[in-house]
């Protein structure tokens, strides 16, 4: 199969996901639509992966982004796997009339996912899982929740029979990919102290490398479920 990534910033790379792509033979094309390039036709692909991007592109989308709504509405009314992660799953979330909006906490580091009994996610019961977020969205129509954190009580959800799925959980992350984050300007915070419970200091979060490395399987389970519609 052949599937397109849709990158919206230079700090929010595919990360793991191409990796994963390239071992299980397929192929892939990373569109960097924040510098310049075109949105890919629809029937080009076999499946599309929304990636996430800076949360300040909601509530003040590029030009560029026009384009791209038009096409995630094509998958969502088409029958082709579409795929949400971070602000991609809020795009998404945005598409199918979901309220989008800051959430109690801001939500930054490693924490446990409980995973929602009518969840179609195969995934643990609990797992831990990467989060780099203040926005959060509303359970979709007809969609199926995954679980939630103490900070967020939904962390993604699946559509039209799990065809469709927004994370706002991380299992992409590497410790490569989570550098750029650390390193700029602008990140999820906290406006008072009491708002911080869920936000990791820079130390916190690179601890324990080996969290990195249990993220790689519970990517393969998504991935391999959601790829399935295809």
């Amino acid at each position: 199969m052949h599937i397109h990534l849709l990158q919206h910033g230079p700090d929010h790379g595919p990360a793991r996901l191409t990796d994963w792509l390239e071992s299980m033979g397929h192929s892939y094309t990373v569109f960097h639509l924040y510098a310049g390039e075109l949105t890919p036709r629809p029937g080009e692909c076999d499946a599309l992966i929304v990636l996430d991007g800076p949360e300040a592109l909601l509530s003040e989308p590029p030009a560029w982004h026009k384009a791209e709504r038009k096409l995630i509405n094509r998958y969502l009314d088409g029958q082709k796997p579409i795929l949400g992660i971070g602000l991609g799953a809020l795009w998404i979330a945005e598409a199918l009339e979901a309220v989008v909006a800051p959430g109690t906490y801001p939500e930054t580091g490693w924490h446990t996912v409980t995973l929602a009994s009518e969840s179609t996610f195969d995934l643990p019961e609990q797992f831990e899982a990467f989060m780099w977020h203040r926005l959060v969205f509303s359970l979709p129509d007809g969609a199926l929740p995954l679980g939630g954190s103490a900070a967020s009580p939904l962390q993604g959800f699946s559509w039209d029979a799990g065809r469709v799925a927004g994370l706002l959980c991380h299992f992409e992350t590497t410790q490569a990919s989570v550098a750029p984050l650390l390193n700029a300007n602008e990140r999820p915070t906290a406006k008072s102290p009491s708002s911080g419970l869920f936000v990791q200091t820079d130390e916190q979060i690179l601890e324990d490398p080996t969290r990195f490395q249990r993220l790689a399987p519970l990517l393969d389970r998504v991935m391999t479920q959601w790829l399935k519609h295809a």
